[in-house]
């Protein structure tokens, strides 16, 4: 088991990973930006570094200054958390080449799944189901115009390298691909320095459901059931849930039996998850496959009593996994509190939170890394932290979610906790009447 854990991340992340550490008896080093000097997981680490002003350019995604700050503490592993360097295969393999164990997916993993073309074709291979359009890459127009009109109108765009929606443009008729071509290319250019595109059916209606994995070193694989991620604003989730409203009990075993598929087919290392678009008629089809923790991690952990961060770091370490699959006994719904205004188009609003007060009680929790007189940096993702109720029934949870965002104070800042509340009154979300279209028509009262 190792000794020392380096936490490459910031946040809520990191003091999450720090806790389970602590729990193992393992040692831990933070690394913090000169912005996250006083930040909760710099205080409750063994150690912190700083490894770099504030720009994550110059801290979190500076590789040499991360390996450097391992090697001088003498870490045995590195945690990257998920964002930054989670899905960095150079990274990962710049840690197995100091003798560092990269506590996540190797680079060869991280390459096939990352470039969601590959990772298509792979799962193709795997006998995964998969959205009909391009076996890969698009070659050039001519081509787009020919997948196109095989696959059959409307067709989305998706940049090869993407991610956060960038570089994905929906098509409804053939007039309108060109221009689509264009911009979804060089938007991608500009965020992923890759402009290469690939092309799949449109899915009308559909729902984002995402199952959770884990894979050992020796090959095995298993799936902890499902989360429902489909409430969504520009591809960025707002709240996920378990089990989904949509799911039932046929389909849930098709899903999984599909996830450890896929995870067993790459021997898959560590936790990840397989991602589905599921359309109204209850078909699936792989979309892609994150190959870290995800932000959502804890409603799984609630509703079937199990530590994912112990579990990858027990993996990581060489540890068989048991094999057996894990269904929810309860329900969780996760809220994303972010430092943005939802009555001015969620625009960001960083700043001193002057007054910080947590709800309690039965079935909350809370995973946060702010408190009363922290500022809260410009320079990172603006989520301050995250609300999960859990109860017997959907019915229950979402009174004991709207309870909890009742005593959830936060001042000084704006912040979403409004938009969560009037969500938890929606009829269409109380019904689980939802797909990942549902915020183009909600409108904040």
């Amino acid at each position: 088991m190792f000794k020392k854990i380096l936490i490459a991340n910031r946040g809520e992340i990191a003091l999450r990973v720090i806790r389970t550490c602590r729990e193992m008896g393992i040692k831990t080093v933070a690394v913090y930006s000169t912005a996250d000097a006083e930040s909760l997981h710099v205080r409750f680490a063994d150690e912190a570094v700083c490894i770099g002003p504030a720009p994550s350019s110059e801290s979190y995604l500076k590789m040499s200054n991360i390996i450097a700050a391992a090697e001088i503490t003498n870490a045995d592993a590195i945690h990257p958390g998920y964002g930054f360097l989670s899905e960095n295969a150079k990274f990962s393999n710049l840690c197995e080449e100091h003798n560092i164990k990269f506590i996540g997916a190797t680079g060869r993993m991280i390459d096939q799944m990352g470039d969601k073309a590959n990772a298509k074709s792979t799962m193709i291979e795997a006998g995964v189901p998969c959205v009909p359009g391009s076996e890969g890459v698009i070659v050039d127009f001519e081509d787009c115009k020919k997948v196109a009109l095989a696959t059959g109108y409307p067709v989305m765009l998706k940049a090869s390298a993407g991610g956060g929606g960038k570089g994905m443009r929906a098509v409804w008729k053939p007039e309108d691909l060109l221009d689509a071509w264009d911009s979804a290319r060089h938007e991608s250019k500009a965020a992923f320095g890759n402009d290469d595109m690939y092309m799949e059916k449109l899915i009308e209606e559909p729902r984002h459901i995402e199952i959770q994995i884990v894979g050992d070193s020796f090959g095995k694989a298993c799936h902890l059931s499902e989360r429902d991620c489909s409430v969504q604003r520009r591809h960025q989730k707002l709240t996920e849930e378990t089990p989904s409203p949509f799911m039932t009990d046929e389909l849930r075993e098709k899903m999984g039996t599909a996830a450890v598929k896929a995870a067993e087919y790459i021997k898959y290392e560590g936790a990840g998850t397989v991602e589905f678009l599921v359309d109204k008629h209850r078909n699936f089809f792989f979309m892609e496959m994150n190959t870290r923790i995800q932000v959502e991690h804890p409603i799984t952990e609630e509703v079937v009593n199990y530590d994912l961060i112990r579990e990858q770091i027990l993996v990581a370490a060489g540890v068989p996994i048991s094999g057996k699959n894990y269904y929810p006994k309860m329900h969780s719904i996760e809220c994303r509190i972010n430092a943005e205004d939802p009555y001015s188009n969620f625009r960001p609003a960083p700043g001193k939170i002057t007054t910080f007060h947590a709800p309690g009680g039965h079935g909350i929790r809370i995973d946060t890394h702010v408190y009363a007189g922290y500022m809260i940096p410009p320079n990172y993702d603006s989520m301050i932290a995250k609300l999960i109720t859990t109860a017997q029934t959907r019915e229950e949870a979402i009174n004991k979610m709207k309870r909890a965002l009742d005593e959830f104070v936060i001042e000084g800042v704006k912040t979403t906790i409004p938009f969560h509340r009037q969500l938890m009154d929606h009829p269409d979300y109380v019904a689980g009447n939802y797909t990942t279209k549902f915020m183009e028509d909600f409108v904040m009262k």
